[in-house]
């Protein structure tokens, strides 16, 4: 259970709203079809939740799940949730026979890869049943240079595949890409890239049901890159992936994620006076300060400390006064009345006239993006809306 103050309220927690998420997926698949939305629950769902974020996702129209790594893979399964789910990022040792027995598909970016994914058929075969192929997702690097296979080297791959193919040791659903996201030009150029390499796939007789290129910003900027599948991140999540100022709710997106906690001390200040570390901050006039119980340690960031970013508290946006600290901060409410136990929401949905995530993250010098995800494990998540909340909520480990 959280913690919660003599309210009776929670101390510190990440509301969640399931029905926002599947309204977002909603509405991005109805702007790409008719391709299909691979959904992205990496990093437990950009610190969402994997579990209950899928389940939402797959409510909305997605059909498909995506991961970084196995592990993440397995949690869904161990889940229950059956949809197809592709991890595309493997160590050397990551157990593809496990993966293959659950029926998890592999995103593939070298010889190495391909080969040890018709190895984990084999081994599988050698239990007694029939060999079920490894169903992998070739990627090839288009100028990421991150991972995926080089194209100088793709030709040889896409053979290989074909021929185990034809031996019945894997089967090649997809072919996919990354974009770069780098301007217009690059962003040609790699569509050019993926050209190639899917001609060259089809030369060597392969012909996969899944071409996948494009993320939240690409898909949403060209059509022509959506081919037969788009990797929905994190406009699923409600916020923009755009950094030109194009803000979520001008997407028709809604914040899935709402931090928020409760004052935990006012104090009364004289004009001149400093607070937090270093005393970046020293109040103009006489003020009262609210003490909010989050800090680093639970991912609200240190670098936005001085930079205006601001809360919603007693039903306006107050500037935060000095340094963010590990486990506190502190909002400058002037000569407003503040209680102990009043909300605070850092962000959440701009209707609400709270701060979105993007603006703590130009607050910080970072992207939304990585203020939804670093959200740490002292925050509870609290699942409403959705018919998997309640289900979520009770699989969701919450550690005080």
């Amino acid at each position: 259970m959280s913690r919660q103050d003599a309210t009776g309220s929670p101390f510190r927690e990440a509301v969640i709203d399931l029905d926002a998420l599947t309204g977002n997926v909603r509405t991005l698949a109805a702007r790409m079809a008719p391709a299909e939305i691979i959904a992205v629950v990496k990093a437990d769902a950009y610190g969402h939740g994997a579990v209950a974020a899928a389940r939402a996702a797959l409510a909305g129209g997605a059909t498909r799940l995506g991961v970084a790594d196995l592990d993440e893979a397995h949690e869904l399964r161990d889940a229950g949730i059956d949809a197809p789910v592709l991890a595309w990022l493997h160590g050397p040792d990551a157990d593809f026979a496990r993966a293959v027995r659950a029926g998890i598909e592999l995103g593939i970016s070298s010889r190495a890869q391909l080969e040890r994914a018709a190895e984990a058929a084999v081994e599988l075969a050698r239990g007694g049943g029939a060999v079920a192929p490894a169903c992998v997702h070739l990627k090839i690097d288009t100028g990421l240079s991150r991972n995926g296979v080089p194209e100088a080297e793709w030709a040889d791959v896409v053979a290989v595949a074909a021929g185990l193919e034809r031996d019945g040791l894997v089967e090649v659903v997809g072919i996919f890409s990354h974009f770069a996201n780098t301007s217009r030009e690059v962003d040609s150029a790699q569509l050019e890239a993926f050209e190639r390499a899917l001609a060259d796939a089809r030369a060597a007789g392969l012909s996969p049901r899944i071409r996948h290129i494009a993320s939240t910003e690409q898909a949403l900027r060209d059509p022509a890159s959506r081919y037969d599948a788009v990797r929905i991140g994190i406009g699923m999540y409600g916020l923009t992936p755009f950094g030109d100022g194009t803000t979520s709710t001008e997407l028709g997106l809604t914040p899935v994620m709402t931090l928020r906690a409760r004052v935990a001390a006012v104090r009364r200040v004289e004009s001149g006076a400093g607070a937090s570390y270093s005393h970046i901050w020293h109040a103009e006039q006489a003020s009262t300060l609210a003490l909010v119980p989050l800090g680093y340690a639970d991912g609200v960031p240190r670098q936005a400390s001085g930079n205006g970013a601001e809360a919603l508290l007693a039903g306006r946006r107050r500037p935060v006064a000095g340094r963010i600290a590990m486990d506190q901060f502190i909002l400058d409410v002037g000569d407003d009345e503040v209680s102990i136990g009043d909300e605070v929401v850092l962000f959440g949905d701009p209707a609400t006239g709270a701060p979105t995530a993007d603006e703590w993250g130009a607050a910080a010098g970072t992207i939304g993006y990585e203020i939804v995800t670093r959200i740490g494990p002292r925050v509870p998540r609290r699942y409403v809306g959705g018919a998997g909340a309640s289900q979520a909520a009770s699989t969701t480990e919450v550690r005080p």
